[in-house]
């Protein structure tokens, strides 16, 4: 059976909460809320109750959506670690605009209650911070999110961005943002992010991730992560994200390794041509691999909503490319497939080719 512990400073909106003011509350959510509030109300219910475990849907951007057991020990440990590394003390004000369908947005409430956080709720919209004048010590955002606040994301004092990949535009734009941003590396199974990095604050060059207290990273013969973090997970954790081993407590995410081309017998990263690409347009698109007689595999670009003619414009121009990274054909599509969180899902989109 779970010990539930709320923090004795616990508060939402500057109220405080005990376990039968929660309970009364999430009924209220679930019975007269807004959709974002009655998903609040029941994860709340369930983080409540006696149960050791409680279950979580993933996200399906690199695969299909499954649920998952996670246990509310490790998701306790999870906001520890994430309140030691931001230094976030008791009666902080946090924002949750994250939908609590989904482990970021559940983990936001779990710190708040372990930590003794005041949080507040703002619809999970694409523009969060819209009508809001106060701000907040702590928050969490999707790029598509941070893309839409720039004018108020001085408002967020720390603000951690995860959940799909940070264009090299939005990257660009948050150095000159007041507050203290950070890129997240995580998922599902390790409850949220295992490891950050600063994007502003004087981090104009690109850093590598630093993990968490009590993580341990290492890389398989594959080139990918591997994750051992024994107070957050009973399993060790390999993951198919190919990267750079920096230290031991700090690495380079340099692309999934299910995405990588073999063309010609030359691996190459999406991923880094991606960034290439994205230093020269702005319209949303992604590179993969189709199938080619001569070279097995072939680059091409896939762009939503716009012109062949533009993109290969751009393309012509581009001298940045390595050898072999020149995409050799365009796809365009009128709109992506995407997850809630706005990651491109591109086996989904590459169906319509196919």
């Amino acid at each position: 059976m779970f010990n539930i512990k709320i923090h004795p400073d616990f508060s939402i909106h500057g109220r405080l909460y005990n376990k039968s003011d929660l309970v009364e509350l999430s009924y209220s959510f679930i019975k007269e809320g807004e959709e974002f509030e009655k998903h609040i109300g029941e994860f709340l219910l369930d983080w409540i109750d006696d149960s050791q475990t409680l279950f979580v849907k993933t996200s399906g951007s690199t695969g299909r959506p499954k649920t998952i057991s996670l246990k509310k020990e490790h998701m306790t440990n999870s906001a520890l670690a994430t309140g030691s590394s931001f230094n976030l003390t008791p009666k902080s004000s946090v924002l949750l605009c994250l939908p609590a369908t989904y482990i970021a947005g559940k983990m936001m409430l779990v710190r708040a209650i372990v930590l003794g956080l005041d949080i507040y709720f703002v619809p999970p919209t694409s523009n969060p911070l819209e009508g809001v004048s106060r701000s907040f010590g702590f928050g969490a955002m999707v790029p598509m999110q941070v893309a839409h606040s720039l004018p108020k994301l001085h408002l967020i004092k720390k603000l951690i961005i995860g959940g799909a990949p940070i264009s090299i535009t939005l990257r660009k734009e948050l150095l000159s943002v007041s507050n203290a941003s950070f890129e997240t590396y995580g998922m599902t199974e390790t409850i949220t992010h295992i490891a950050v990095k600063p994007l502003n604050l004087g981090a104009e060059n690109d850093l590598p991730f630093s993990t968490l207290p009590d993580i341990e990273i290492s890389k398989d013969d594959r080139g990918c992560l591997v994750i051992n973090a024994p107070k957050i997970t009973d399993e060790i954790v390999r993951t198919n994200d190919v990267i750079e081993l920096v230290s031991d407590r700090e690495f380079k995410w340099l692309g999934r390794i299910d995405n990588v081309i073999n063309s010609g017998g030359v691996k190459l990263h999406p991923e880094r041509i991606e960034n290439v690409i994205s230093k020269y347009m702005n319209t949303p698109f992604f590179v993969t691999g189709l199938p080619d007689e001569e070279l097995g595999q072939k680059i091409v670009l896939v762009a939503e909503n716009t012109s062949k003619q533009k993109i290969q414009k751009i393309i012509d121009s581009i001298t940045d490319f390595k050898k072999f990274e020149k995409p050799k054909a365009i796809l365009v599509c009128k709109e992506f497939q995407r997850t809630e969180s706005g990651k491109v899902q591109r086996q989904k989109t590459m169906s319509f080719f196919l």
